[in-house]
């Protein structure tokens, strides 16, 4: 079987790469934003009540029984996690004005609908900001 000769990437299409790259990057960290920040069911856990329930857990890990210590010591490393996860401010904003940017181009080159977008819980204010209309 014959080797096939490497062809170098003209300037044009190495552009037309990193162009596809950073628009895949600008909506990937607008969607996850989107999806990290999505209202859930139940009471809304602020910073303050997961510190109160990290203490709570602190209190009680001394005096524990093994098995219950065992509990109360991976109790402890979720909310030290969901901490830091609650803490973590994310600028949305940002996100959404460099989505804004891209999204038109990129739903032209991926084939991707209005009606999908709206799916996925991306405000109609912002794809209209973007370009990105019903009609296509």
């Amino acid at each position: 079987m014959a080797k096939r000769k490497k062809t170098a990437l003209s300037a044009d299409h190495k552009r037309a790469l990193a162009a596809g790259r950073e628009q895949g990057r600008a909506v990937r960290k607008y969607l996850d934003a989107l999806e990290s920040n999505r209202p859930r069911r139940g009471r809304k856990r602020t910073p303050d009540s997961v510190k109160r329930q990290l203490a709570k857990v602190e209190r009680q890990l001394p005096e524990a029984p093994p098995l219950q210590r065992l509990q109360l010591v991976q109790e402890r490393m979720d909310l030290k996690a969901e901490l830091e996860r609650v803490s973590a401010s994310v600028d949305t904003a940002a996100l959404e004005r460099e989505f804004s940017r891209v999204a038109k181009a990129y739903s032209q080159r991926k084939g991707i609908s209005y009606a999908a977008w709206r799916e996925l819980g991306v405000p109609a204010e912002v794809l209209r900001r973007a370009g990105v209309t019903r009609g296509g």
